[in-house]
């Protein structure tokens, strides 16, 4: 992997991601832009305990812009986006309306491919590795940053999701607090430990894999299972065998193999329903935190919010308003159909 480092023409950040040294990356954002204010606030909520990032001037984000207007496309034939060159590979930059900045933290955008109308599912294993390897840079390098104590990586896809960008991008926060999720899982291997001794995630992994019926394919080096209480319709995670906390601390073999299962359960996502639309989903890079997080295991985490090939899973009352999930498929016929979608 080799990286080239620029600036926006307001001063964000702008890193381009290639597989090889070599590629012309001095082209100058040209677009005549004013700095980014931007002044997210996070809130405690005293009942829960959660931190709440509070992000007004998001409002005015770009919102579903035609495809000849796309802001993620390289700049050519006259258009001028937020990437300058015109072409690409994998390319990362500052979010122009990040949800965190300054001491809450820092918004990134991860642009996969420079083909609009694909997706990661439609990439190769050598574009999916690289974007691996680009999450893996990215997660070093905005762990040493003062003040960030976790850092996820993340795709959103499909506009049922809420994704207001159809081009092919994922995200990367660097939080200044581990995230409400992250401290239930804290909670939960704590207590594990206490009452077996042993660690929850190597434990959940085991049982996984002894229950075959929940698996819906393996390699080597990586399992991806259905959890045993799913609570999405369709609910993969997706683990490496040895347990580590963060994309930094995989071994070559583990990268390696990654790209051709990952891939290999994106299309079987896109074959669940029969439609010729893909299938809406997120996918959750699951990383410790930088300190107290020795109990946890790197994970991803992908769900769609399709149930069957007309209806959507909402989080409405008892999701939204109480944190307490309905599933409407059993995680073991959620399986066995993956498992059936070659």
């Amino acid at each position: 992997m080799h990286r080239t480092v620029t600036e926006l023409a307001d001063g964000r950040e702008l890193i381009y991601y290639d597989s090889a040294p070599g590629r012309d990356r001095t082209a100058k954002d040209q677009r005549p832009l004013e700095r980014v204010e931007s002044t997210p606030e996070l809130r405690r909520d005293p009942a829960t305990g959660d931190w709440v990032t509070i992000a007004a001037h998001r409002q005015s984000r770009t919102y579903h812009p035609p495809a000849d207007a796309c802001p993620l496309c390289p700049s050519r034939d006259g258009r001028l986006s937020e990437i300058p060159a015109a072409d690409y590979e994998v390319a990362v930059f500052e979010n122009r309306f990040p949800s965190l900045s300054g001491d809450c933290g820092r918004c990134e955008v991860v642009c996969f491919t420079p083909d609009h109308d694909a997706g990661f599912a439609d990439l190769g294993p050598e574009r999916a590795r690289l974007v691996l390897d680009t999450w893996t840079d990215r997660t070093a390098e905005l762990s040493a940053r003062p003040g960030v104590r976790q850092v996820y990586c993340f795709e959103n896809r499909g506009a049922e999701i809420g994704v207001t960008l159809p081009h092919p991008h994922g995200q990367v926060y660097a939080f200044s607090h581990p995230t409400p999720r992250t401290a239930k899982h804290l909670a939960a291997a704590a207590a594990h430990r206490a009452s077996t001794g042993r660690n929850l995630f190597e434990d959940l992994l085991a049982e996984a894999r002894a229950a075959t019926e929940r698996v819906v394919l393996g390699g080597e080096h990586w399992t991806a299972f259905v959890p045993y209480a799913a609570r999405w319709p369709y609910e993969v995670h997706l683990h490496p065998h040895r347990r580590v906390p963060d994309l930094t601390r995989l071994t070559e073999a583990e990268r390696a193999e990654f790209p051709g299962l990952y891939l290999d359960l994106l299309r079987r996502f896109d074959r669940l329903f029969g439609l010729s639309a893909p299938t809406p989903y997120i996918s959750a890079w699951h990383q410790a935190p930088l300190t107290g997080g020795g109990e946890l295991a790197l994970h991803l985490e992908l769900f769609t919010v399709r149930r069957t090939a007309d209806k959507l899973k909402y989080t409405a009352g008892t999701e939204a308003g109480m944190d307490a999930f309905m599933n409407d498929v059993a995680p073991e016929t959620a399986a066995r159909r993956l498992r059936e979608a070659r």
